[in-house]
């Protein structure tokens, strides 16, 4: 079963494409969450549970994940991602020409928003993070940073939001967003900001791909941290394959 289909393991066993899976969600049609958005992580680990090997997570997906991933962004108004995930993934490109042309077509702007925290506002530069240098494309960077600490200069749109000390900074965030009518977020991590998401109860949708790999090592898992006081517990929505890799679909039990 190549390609980017997947198979739906329950049901009618039906093969969706990967635009027609993000579709179901509706994440276009989100409405806000009490005072936020609508937050959807997508996350991949082994089965082990590494979310990396050697550093990166690309090694672990498959041509549907790679699919899901670019369908969730251009459904998503914002993109939630650490800043050390940008380094990392070196990201870049994060959606094709015809996939912002659908974002138009739906009346949206071509590219959605791209959020991340930086409490000093200390950004990897625009060598490590391509996606720093594309023109047109809108970063919103929440920080604590004060007045005295001068924006970096990128080819992006960059917009800092400069917070006080005292309120939770990724709370804020994802408030302020709904403030600007984002419906829905779309979180890539890392394991640290998903963490604190699930802890602050910022989380409604988690989709993991598990890929067929076993990694060992002290690489971390989908989520980095201290451990919680009381596990967060899922509700299983959905269940797909694409050859040997399954995509899980959880809702946060509430």
């Amino acid at each position: 079963m190549g390609g980017e289909a997947l198979q739906r393991l329950e049901g009618d066993g039906a093969r969706r494409a990967a635009r027609d899976l993000v579709a179901g969600l509706g994440l276009g049609a989100s409405v806000a969450v009490g005072a936020r958005p609508r937050v959807v992580a997508d996350m991949v680990a082994t089965v082990d549970g590494r979310a990396a090997v050697q550093g990166r997570s690309v090694a672990l997906g498959h041509p549907a994940d790679r699919a899901l991933l670019r369908e969730l962004r251009t459904a998503a108004d914002a993109i939630l991602v650490g800043s050390g995930t940008l380094a990392a993934e070196r990201y870049a490109n994060l959606l094709d020409d015809e996939q912002r042309a659908r974002r138009v077509a739906d009346g949206r702007p071509p590219h959605p928003l791209v959020v991340t925290l930086s409490r000093e506002l200390t950004l990897p530069l625009a060598l490590d993070v391509p996606l720093f240098d594309e023109p047109g494309v809108p970063i919103v960077v929440f920080t604590y940073a004060g007045e005295d600490v001068a924006a970096p200069v990128l080819g992006a749109e960059l917009e800092v939001v400069r917070l006080p000390a005292e309120v939770p900074l990724l709370a804020s965030a994802l408030v302020a967003l709904g403030a600007r009518g984002v419906r829905s977020v779309l979180c890539e991590g890392g394991p640290t900001l998903l963490a604190r998401l699930v802890l602050e109860g910022g989380l409604d949708d988690l989709l993991l791909t598990v890929s067929p790999l076993l990694a060992a090592g002290d690489a971390p898992t989908i989520l980095d941290g201290a451990p919680f006081a009381e596990p967060a517990r899922l509700a299983l929505r959905d269940v797909h394959r694409a050859d040997d890799h399954v995509f899980l679909h959880y809702g946060l039990a509430r």
